[in-house]
């Protein structure tokens, strides 16, 4: 083939693009009006590019999805981003608080439960108190929810420890050093207290925090997958990342984060 005919060749894929693309912001005009709007002419239009019609509702199906996708996980507050609990607070602003008892497993909640079953994901490490993660599915030995959880009272008179799982926050007369909840165990009498562990407090109890199922799949682990955390609290835990071996065989670290995190340098931010 000559100069002038791959120039004529490339003038003519350079046309049929522009055609197509053409064609799709039409058809795209046309599937945003109601259906009772589109004239004869729209109706055989949409008919005569039945795939191209397909391909648009699944691309506005999936940015449907998306969406929906934020929307949820922006119902459940975070901590230290631009509108974290903790953010807002140190800025003199107030917070407001949904009812978490409402909300349902995200869509990365869904898909570390999906990458468990697959045998991909051995065991997760949570901060948050939502219970979530057990939501979507997962076991609860693979499963360290080290701040507790806010919908398990505990009666440590049992032996071993009787948990509770309540379908309400059961935190709503705890604080800080005082977690009995006011209900009692109805097998020994025994108050039942919350799980959760506040800043300046040292969790004790085995489950839910499951510190050691944590340890253990930490100490097995080659990569670690860090998910929407600042890092700012569990970095101190040097048990979770393998800082006691040697730095050749420390499992690698991926972080997977809106934020900026300063605390992570020399490692993979994503």
């Amino acid at each position: 083939m000559g100069r002038a005919e791959r120039k004529a060749e490339a003038r003519e894929e350079i046309v049929r693009r522009e055609q197509h693309r053409e064609r799709r912001r039409q058809i795209s005009r046309i599937l945003h009006k109601p259906a009772t709007e589109r004239s004869p002419g729209e109706r055989q239009l949409l008919q005569n590019y039945g795939e191209l019609v397909q391909e648009l509702e699944r691309q506005r199906q999936r940015r449907e999805r998306l969406r929906g996708r934020e929307q949820e996980a922006a119902a459940i507050p975070d901590y230290r981003g631009p509108s974290g609990v903790w953010t807002l607070l140190n800025k003199g602003q107030s917070v407001s608080t949904g009812d978490l008892s409402e909300a349902e497993p995200t869509f990365t909640h869904m898909c570390i439960a999906r990458l468990h079953r697959a045998g991909l994901v051995q065991h997760v490490v949570s901060q948050n108190c939502d219970g979530l993660h057990l939501r979507s599915g997962l076991p609860r030995d693979a499963t360290s929810e080290v701040h507790g959880n806010m919908y398990i009272e505990v009666c440590t008179s049992c032996s071993p420890h009787r948990e509770y799982v309540r379908l309400f926050d059961v935190t709503e007369r705890t604080a800080l050093h005082k977690h009995n909840t006011g209900r009692f165990c109805h097998k020994c009498g025994g108050e039942l207290r919350d799980s959760i562990v506040h800043f300046g407090e040292r969790g004790k109890l085995a489950q839910p925090l499951n510190w050691v199922g944590a340890v253990k799949a930490a100490k097995k682990a080659n990569v670690i997958l860090c998910l929407g955390s600042s890092l700012k609290i569990l970095k101190k835990y040097h048990c979770l990342w393998g800082m006691n071996r040697p730095s050749s065989r420390r499992p690698r670290l991926y972080i997977v984060n809106l934020q900026q995190n300063h605390s992570a340098q020399g490692l993979t931010k994503i």
